[in-house]
């Protein structure tokens, strides 16, 4: 009875974590999900269009004309009383009309210096909130490559701890038989028994973990909480990392250094705005005019003009109270705090790099001495359970022997995960995580 209920209990974990009829998801289509929904993606995009706007707002100002038209017709009405030197009495004209009808084009350019230096500041900043979205389009790609991974991972000790169950129950079985024969005693089909129960509570326990680890990955690809699917059962380790080949394309291709370096180049560029500001300022302006009056009190009944004018002039400040000194002054300030922070997140950069390599290589190193390990504690757990099935060895033996196959197996597939984890993060670093079409799906600038 035992054995049935075991058996049904299994069946309804194993519908709960791999429910019949999921479409399947690999990790290709997990980021392209992840690309199309996350809002990070679409606030660093729109930020995208936000930066060019303003490039093509400061270009207008600085290297455009403005021109206005205006167009005002007037009417008054109104009682006039006139006195005249030749006439001794006044004139008097009730309800005298008069229109004013005024028609003019104002056209007005101004080039200061300075507005090159602007356009080539404004052109950075677009190039960096060009590169923050590359950002979140790697973090984003990261982030989902380690939680499906993390997800397989949780499923693959799922399996492990089944299997686990599986042996228990085996062992319990073999010492319910022995017990009801009369060839052991109550305590070791007892002990087998509460062991069992400990083995069926950790694979409950890992159900939990499953479902927080697909919650999560759902999470990072904006999808409800409960939607289902099924992911890969493996995880494949790739080809040798090395670590001068990481460091080379961090310092060409790590965004973030790109970033900071741009940076640098707005700070110098704000100076030399400053510096640039100290130049003459040349304005021309041209209008066209074509105003008509009339009256009918005054000697000028009608009066129209219609022509052109021009004109400019030259300005420079002279003196500004060392405002302007000041603010150049700043400029060089906040030039060197660049530099520094420039060469600070590359001691950083190649630090982290070193570091994740580090923890890389370890892994590798580790993978086959697990390898090995797990094929020992596998064939010690056989012949551990057909000595304790024969009768020859006791119970202690073979949960000891089940234990380290547990262990054995858990650390083989954490070592697998883990040298996945760092791939993902060195490739991150280096810049290289990215898909190409990524960048192209989202109308993004692609390196050349």
């Amino acid at each position: 009875m035992k054995k049935l209920i075991t058996v049904l209990f299994l069946s309804m974990l194993g519908s709960v974590v791999y429910a019949q009829g999921e479409e399947a998801l690999d990790l290709e289509k997990a980021i392209q999900i992840g690309l199309e929904k996350n809002l990070q993606i679409k606030i660093a995009v729109e930020n995208i269009s936000f930066t060019e706007g303003n490039e093509k707002i400061g270009f207008g100002e600085s290297f455009l004309p403005q021109l206005d038209a205006t167009y005002t017709r007037n009417f008054s009405k109104e009682d006039v009383e006139q006195r005249f030197v030749n006439e001794p009495e006044p004139r008097t004209i009730n309800d005298a009309k008069s229109r004013n009808e005024n028609f003019t084009v104002v056209g007005i350019y101004g080039f200061q210096p300075e507005s090159i230096v602007t356009m080539k500041r404004l052109g950075q900043l677009t190039e960096i909130s060009e590169l923050d979205a590359k950002i979140a389009v790697e973090n984003t790609v990261a982030s989902i490559s380690s939680a499906y991974y993390r997800l397989v991972l949780e499923l693959q000790r799922y399996e492990v701890l089944k299997r686990t169950l599986e042996l228990s129950q085996s062992r319990l079985d073999i010492a319910e038989a022995q017990y009801q024969l009369g060839g052991a005693g109550k305590r070791d089909f007892l002990t087998a028994e509460v062991d069992y129960n400990s083995d069926l509570t950790l694979l409950v326990n890992q159900e939990q973990i499953i479902n927080a680890a697909r919650i999560n990955l759902n999470e990072l690809m904006a999808l409800s909480p409960d939607t289902q699917f099924a992911v890969n059962d493996t995880i494949t380790v790739g080809e040798p990392l090395m670590l001068m080949d990481l460091e080379e394309n961090a310092f060409i291709d790590n965004k973030q250094l790109l970033i900071t370096q741009r940076q640098e180049n707005v700070a110098f560029l704000e100076m030399r705005e400053l510096q640039a500001s100290r130049l003459p300022q040349i304005n021309l302006n041209g209008s066209y005019v074509n105003n008509t009056s009339n009256s009918d009190a005054g000697f000028l009944l009608q009066n129209q003009r219609e022509g052109f004018n021009f004109g400019g002039n030259i300005t420079m400040n002279l003196f500004s109270g060392f405002t302007l000194n000041r603010r150049i002054q700043n400029a060089r300030v906040q030039q060197k705090l660049q530099g520094y922070a420039l060469d600070q997140y590359e001691i950083q950069l190649k630090s982290d790099i070193h570091r994740a390599f580090n923890t890389y290589k370890t892994n590798r190193d580790l993978l086959e001495i697990e390898k090995k390990n797990y094929e020992v504690a596998r064939e010690n757990t056989d012949i551990a359970l057909e000595r304790f099935r024969l009768g020859i060895s006791s119970y202690l033996e073979f949960r000891d022997a089940q234990v380290n196959l547990l262990t054995a197996e858990n650390r083989l597939i954490t070592s697998i995960f883990n040298i996945k984890e760092m791939e993902i993060e060195l490739m991150r670093l280096s810049g290289r995580i990215f898909f190409q079409n990524s960048f192209e799906d989202l109308n993004l600038p692609t390196e050349d």
